[in-house]
């Protein structure tokens, strides 16, 4: 396989985590299910989003070419992608990097979008996305202007790393999945966000349909992947905190009293998958990056998704990979 969509047959032979399906349907609140995935059924289309997150930009690995061959591929697509949503984790790291790596993955990230982009963009910050969080490794006091998520908001332009717009029909929430643990982070909503949350949820018109963009999973199969060994021998599952949204159960606690949320997006995880859950689908999409740009991550190809979401609040998904070939380790 190459730069062609993945099949669901394709993934069941290699295995893929949590056993993803690749092009799929939602439905408005029951009977999420799988369509024939070679032949999806057409129809009316509000909006085409490219879901692209973990681009992990930087200037080793040859991983700016990368980012550049898969935004290259999304103004290729067919019908056209009408925004872009990343996932967060937009360059490879400024969590335990100083001043000038930090400003090296950003300016080169930037340049990137500015010159290869060419679709309206809105942005997801991920944990690798903020700024010196771990003090003895990046050097840093906490005290600079640029600490913490504020140089990412700068540079992208944004205000807050949460928020909410209106596009197509469909009602956008962008969140912010990650709070400070002394040198480490949580997955998790900070209380003054999950109020937010709450009223802007409450906002929003019972008929326009909903999807979430957060970098951490609320809620996702993939995360008990890489415990199957320890799990065995410990004779239990222990996922990290920082791995899916520790207060994942108060988030859907709100999406059960707001039955219009139909989608929530994520990455962090770097493999594919779903999970449908008292009426939400949950996908996790593959990193643009791969493993950090060196080849396919747990058989999970780089590559970005590809979200239709419909007038009727129904919606489709691909998983598309863009024929990269990473450097050999």
């Amino acid at each position: 396989m190459t730069s062609e969509t993945y099949t669901r047959r394709e993934w069941l032979k290699l295995g893929a985590a949590a056993g993803a399906s690749v092009v799929v349907a939602g439905a408005p609140a029951i009977g999420y299910g799988a369509t024939e995935n070679e032949k999806p059924v057409p129809r009316p289309r509000s909006l085409r989003i490219a879901h692209l997150t973990d681009s992990h930009t930087q200037p080793e690995r040859r991983a700016a070419e990368g980012t550049i061959a898969c935004l290259r591929r999304v103004r290729e697509l067919k019908p056209a992608a009408d925004l872009i949503v990343t996932g967060g984790d937009l360059i490879m790291d400024s969590f335990e990097a100083d001043r000038a790596r930090t400003k090296l993955q950003w300016d080169l990230f930037t340049k990137i979008f500015r010159e290869e982009c060419g679709v309206p963009v809105e942005h997801t910050l991920g944990n690798h996305d903020i700024w010196g969080w771990n003090k003895q490794k990046s050097g840093t006091t906490g005290d600079e202007p640029e600490y913490g998520k504020k140089w990412a908001l700068d540079t992208l332009g944004l205000a807050k790393p949460y928020r909410s717009f209106d596009r197509g029909g469909w009602h956008f929430v962008i969140l912010d999945s990650v709070v400070s643990d002394g040198d480490g982070y949580l997955g998790r909503l900070d209380d003054e966000q999950f109020e937010w949350l709450g009223r802007d949820l409450a906002a929003v018109g019972a008929a326009t349909p909903i999807v979430v963009s957060s970098h951490i999973p609320i809620l996702a199969a993939c995360v008990l992947n890489d415990f199957q060994d320890k799990a065995d021998r410990a004779r239990e599952f222990k996922v990290p905190g920082s791995w899916m949204m520790i207060d994942g159960r108060r988030v859907r606690e709100l999406f059960r009293a707001h039955r219009n949320v139909r989608l929530c997006l994520s990455g962090h995880i770097h493999q594919v998958d779903r999970v449908d859950f008292e009426g939400v689908s949950y996908i996790c999409d593959g990193a643009v990056s791969g493993a950090w740009w060196k080849g396919p991550n747990e058989q999970c190809a780089e590559g970005y998704g590809v979200v239709d979401l419909h007038p009727n609040g129904t919606w489709s998904h691909e998983y598309r990979t863009y024929g990269w070939k990473a450097e050999p380790t």
